[in-house]
């Protein structure tokens, strides 16, 4: 398992990445209501001086980046509301924070820059966890667990694990990190353009299997319940998201975990993961 374990970190680091830009509108109303909070003060010390969480709890409000564009974690529904599974976590652990929550919706490829601009205090957008982000950031205790998935048609009977996969066709686009998970175990690749197409083609039986992460298929089936399709095999080792910080900020680091750590005591976590997957990713299975 330590092959595909390396293999679906890598995968995972993917994750958040191919989306699309959010609504510039939006996002120059969020960027406007929030770049006040930036200052090369909010920072943690030891000489007395207010730190960033002193500076949150004196304001009333924590500023999150997000995408806004990256369904079901940050998207706007049919109201142009912004919502989504890491916007709800993000607002409950500023309530137990005692403030309010206000987002700054911004790409991907920028999202952890405007972190060290100081454009808001934190980035909940499924931020996975490296080693090499964890040499110059702090992390959160983790909110989702994902796992590598092999999925097949409901009447597949001959793929159980990932190394079933040997022989059999695969629907992946042939320059995903998957696709290197799938050829690992001697998967044919049938090249697809990206996850919508590769399942249809497992369902349409034009390929044995697609691989993905556990997540990406549970909001699939959230969406099309109907669709005859299945997880085979999981892998044994997960890749962990978290709410990303400042490396200085010790203190607010503090307070996300303690306030992560009542909202998964209390329920709320496992909540709003069944409302949005179905199932509780937010636990280490």
């Amino acid at each position: 398992m330590k092959r595909l374990t390396s293999l679906l970190l890598i995968a995972a680091l993917g994750i958040g990445g191919l989306t699309s830009c959010s609504s510039k509108a939006a996002q120059s109303q969020n960027e406007s209501a929030n770049t006040q909070n930036s200052s090369a003060d909010n920072q943690d010390t030891s000489d007395g001086q207010s730190t960033t969480y002193d500076k949150i709890l004196e304001q009333g409000y924590i500023t999150f980046a997000t995408e806004g564009t990256y369904a079901p974690y940050s998207y706007h529904d049919d109201d142009n509301n912004l919502v989504g599974f890491d916007v709800e976590v993000a607002q409950k652990v500023a309530e137990k924070l005692g403030v309010e929550a206000r987002f700054t919706e911004t790409q991907w490829d920028g999202i952890i820059a405007g972190l060290d601009a100081q454009k808001y205090d934190a980035i909940a957008n499924q931020v996975s966890i490296t080693p090499e982000r964890q040499e110059k950031y702090l992390f959160s205790t983790p909110y989702t667990y994902v796992y590598g998935a092999v999925i097949v048609s409901g009447d597949n009977e001959d793929i159980s694990s990932f190394e079933d996969l040997d022989g059999k066709d695969v629907a992946l686009t042939v320059t995903s990190n998957w696709a290197e998970v799938a050829q690992s175990y001697g998967g044919n690749i049938v090249s697809t353009s990206g996850f919508s197409e590769s399942i249809q083609l497992v369902i349409q039986g034009r390929a044995d299997a697609t691989v993905n992460d556990n997540v990406t298929f549970l909001d699939f089936k959230a969406n099309q319940a109907d669709a005859n399709v299945k997880i085979v095999a999981t892998s044994q080792d997960s890749t962990q998201s978290a709410i990303l910080i400042r490396q200085e900020d010790t203190a607010l680091q503090e307070a996300i975990n303690k306030a992560l750590e009542e909202l998964r005591a209390d329920g709320t976590l496992a909540e709003l993961s069944v409302k949005y997957f179905g199932e509780d990713i937010t636990i280490e299975k």
